[in-house]
């Protein structure tokens, strides 16, 4: 029988399973009091034991060890993760160069770029400064030892010609009237000369007469006397007078020279001063082909400025510019070969310049042959020199890194060329291309030539 709507029902509410009883309020002014009856029921759950308060604690039990397992296997997974090997880096097979090692003999040679030069060159210089007036020849043009190229000007320069002229005209001029004095001189001190002898004669006379008249009592002893200090003093005249001639005979080739010499050198200034104004008419000085001509009308050159070139034709050099760090052992008569592009050219080392230019060292080569049909001066060649023939050694292409007689690590590829391992090699001596092995690899062995020091921290490569 169902109970009347809003009816209080005795019949004892049933729970759903799991659910905790709910404690009936009433909302008296917005707060919650318990109904009669609910005072007593309040009181009997808290004293009855709660069951889900023993599960909650068994759960708080499992859960430090649940944790610490974790730790563990965490733990354990860190260290088999530290102990495994790291994997080996990739390597594109196509970005590396790749040398196998071989056994027969080896040519040590060094390589320098350079160009070619005549062997014999014709500077032509400015003599004097000067304005340039005219061009006659271009470069490339044969010319002959006479043939003018310009033409220069420098009124100073014709000035002081002039000047040079002159002062040497005058000179002339004084040696002729220094030679007519002198000789004047010369003959007035001859007939001086012949004058106190012809005294001397005649006092002579007077003395040896007024001694024989002194002697019969014809004059007085005074008077003799007299005579004989006459003739003395006539005698000492003619002395004095030839001593003078024979002095002023003697002096005059002296001053002659003197004046002579004064004349030349003016001769030669005014000499130098015509070479000088005869210069600015410049010539090429020697056959050949003229080259570096390119002043231009206008233009005012420096004593001393190289106005051009002339090349003489025929024989050609080579001079190359070897590095310093491979010029050691380079020596005049090696052989060397020159590439000019088009051919290749014999020739033997000349000359080894002594000093370092720019890092490099100037090394000239004779060329042996028949010259091609292109090669012509400062054009550009390649040049190797042959430095060592050794017969019967270990060698590989020259890797990327690594000088003679040093220890490298080289990547050797192994598993079938899958992937390469580096190894300690010990090289010997070097060339331009290969290199000599002297420990760490054997014949056949393939090694990787390229720059591998990204690798560096990695002992083991994969080839893809």
């Amino acid at each position: 029988m169902q109970a009347p709507p809003g009816a209080a029902s005795n019949r004892p509410h049933i729970l759903p399973a799991g659910e905790e009883p709910a404690v009936r309020r009433r909302q008296v002014n917005g707060a919650a009091i318990p109904r009669p009856g609910e005072w007593e029921r309040e009181g009997a759950e808290a004293r009855r034991p709660r069951m889900d308060i023993a599960r909650q604690k068994s759960k708080n039990r499992r859960r430090p060890i649940l944790i610490g397992g974790g730790i563990a296997a965490a733990a354990c997974l860190a260290i088999l993760l530290a102990l495994m090997k790291p994997a080996s880096p990739g390597v594109e097979r196509s970005s590396v160069l790749i040398g196998s090692v071989e056994r027969g003999p080896m040519v040590r040679s060094v390589r320098g770029p350079g160009t070619l030069v005549p062997e014999q060159m014709r500077y032509v210089s400015a003599l004097t400064a000067g304005r340039v007036e005219q061009v006659f020849v271009e470069p490339g043009a044969r010319v002959e030892a006479g043939t003018v190229l310009l033409q220069l000007s420098n009124p100073d320069v014709e000035l002081e010609a002039l000047q040079a002229e002159q002062q040497w005209t005058a000179a002339q001029a004084g040696l002729m009237d220094l030679r007519r004095s002198l000789g004047t001189q010369l003959l007035a001190q001859e007939a001086a000369t012949a004058q106190a002898q012809a005294d001397w004669l005649e006092a002579q006379r007077e003395a040896e007469a007024d001694s024989v008249f002194h002697l019969r009592e014809l004059i007085s002893r005074n008077e003799a006397l007299q005579s004989r200090e006459q003739e003395e003093a006539a005698r000492i005249r003619l002395d004095t007078e030839r001593k003078r001639y024979e002095l002023l005979e003697r002096t005059v080739d002296g001053q002659l020279a003197v004046q002579a010499e004064q004349v030349d050198r003016l001769r030669s200034i005014y000499e130098y001063q015509e070479r000088r104004v005869q210069s600015m008419k410049v010539t090429a000085g020697a056959p050949g082909v003229l080259q570096d001509l390119s002043l231009e009308p206008g233009q005012w050159v420096q004593s001393g400025t190289t106005l051009a070139r002339v090349a003489q034709p025929g024989r050609l050099k080579a001079e190359l510019r070897i590095p310093q760090t491979q010029a050691q052992e380079v020596q005049p008569g090696q052989q060397a070969i020159i590439d000019t592009r088009t051919d290749v050219v014999r020739g033997r080392v000349k000359r080894v310049d002594p000093n370092v230019q720019n890092g490099a060292v100037l090394v000239e080569v004779s060329l042996e042959g028949e010259l091609p049909q292109g090669a012509r001066p400062d054009l550009s060649v390649d040049g190797t020199i042959e430095i060592e023939r050794l017969a019967d050694v270990l060698h590989v292409g020259r890797p990327a890194y690594g000088q003679s007689h040093s220890t490298v690590g080289l990547f050797k590829l192994v598993d079938g060329g899958s992937a390469a391992v580096r190894v300690p090699v010990r090289l010997g001596s070097g060339s331009v291309n290969e290199i000599e092995i002297v420990e760490g690899l054997s014949e056949g062995d393939e090694v990787i030539l390229s720059d591998m020091s990204r690798w560096d921290d990695n002992e083991r490569v994969r080839l893809k």
